[in-house]
């Protein structure tokens, strides 16, 4: 039997695959995807921004596409591929000029200072009064607004409760 013979038995074509090919797709799948992971950085896996989770659901509906045999195989994984450097660029990119970073990435807001809420930061942001006093039980154990002197959700989106 030739090589791509047996390619073909491992992997098959199109959409009408048997448990053994699929089985095989997904290793592969599997094995590439970490790949692009390590491509990516480890960071795409923290706890990061909505930039940093795009890449991570975009390569899990794309690759489960291979899988299945729905989309050819390897125009699907250059465009995994093209999704990862996309992303590593942008964050490099990010990383030298605020600007970038920015617009990628996004703004910290400050939600309370000086004693005083910052009703127009929370309500652009979709944050309540008892999310804040959430976020001050969470990272102090107190519900007293007190012993704060900021909170500011950040730009992965978790909210900083910062002591006086």
């Amino acid at each position: 039997m030739s090589t791509m013979e047996w390619i073909h038995m491992l992997f098959g074509t199109g959409k009408d695959l048997s448990s053994l090919q699929m089985v095989c797709r997904a290793v592969l799948a599997f094995l590439l995807t970490l790949a692009l992971i390590r491509i990516a950085g480890i960071r795409t896996f923290g706890k990061r921004s909505a930039f940093d989770n795009v890449i991570v659901i975009m390569l899990g509906s794309i690759f489960s596409r291979v899988v299945v045999g729905a989309s050819p195989f390897l125009p699907t994984t250059l465009a995994c591929l093209a999704f990862v450097l996309v992303h590593s660029g942008l964050g490099w990119v990010s990383v030298r000029s605020d600007l970038i970073g920015r617009l990628v990435k996004g703004e910290r807001e400050i939600l309370f200072a000086e004693g005083k809420m910052n009703e127009r930061n929370m309500r652009r942001v979709m944050v309540s009064k008892k999310d804040l006093l959430e976020s001050v039980r969470l990272r102090l154990n107190s519900d007293n607004l007190d012993e704060v002197r900021e909170i500011v959700l950040e730009r992965s989106g978790e909210i900083s409760v910062i002591r006086k």
